[in-house]
């Protein structure tokens, strides 16, 4: 009966062991501080947003210009002219507003730049993290950088450095 007990163990043991899962971290922080192609297309939007950011302050700089200026010659002002400097300042602030949602709108100009600049490298990041986790059998790979509340992870479990060079970028 013992040994049967023994047996039965040992083959449960064995039946378990094989349905255990494999798992991975990468940090993807980490991953694309090491791709020079990330870098420039970081600079890239960078330089993008902030020339569009000057443009719009220009333009909200004018709309204060003419209020200031309503302002102060409000007293000498017709009703007709009053309301023609109104609508300037309103037609002012309009053009900052529709040129800051062009550039900065949920599908403006930056969003556009970032996903054109963007997604070849993540689809290339994807990829490799893909092909790793199917040659080594991962049944899943967590991104550290990404705070999923990961406590306490071994260092051994992380393949950063093996994305990198399955992506070409060797340490």
């Amino acid at each position: 009966m013992k040994k049967f007990m023994l047996t039965l163990g040992l083959a449960a043991l064995s039946t378990l062991a094989g349905y255990c899962q494999k798992y991975a971290l990468v940090d993807l922080e980490y991953i694309l501080k090491n791709i020079p192609a990330y870098e420039s297309a970081s600079q890239q939007l960078e330089q993008s947003s902030k020339k569009w950011q000057k443009e719009i302050d220009a333009l909200n700089e004018e709309a204060q210009t003419l209020y200031k200026n309503y302002q102060a010659e409000m007293v000498f002002l017709s009703d007709d002219q009053k309301k023609e400097r109104e609508k300037e300042i309103i037609t002012k602030e309009t053009e900052a507003k529709e040129l800051k949602r062009k550039y900065f709108g949920n599908d403006g100009e930056l969003y556009k730049k970032r996903e054109s600049l963007m997604r070849p490298i993540q689809e290339e990041i994807y990829n490799a993290v893909k092909d790793l986790s199917e040659s080594k059998g991962y049944a899943l790979v967590l991104d550290r950088a990404s705070g999923t509340n990961i406590i306490f992870a071994n260092p051994s479990i992380d393949i950063s450095d093996d994305v990198l060079a399955k992506m070409g970028y060797a340490n």
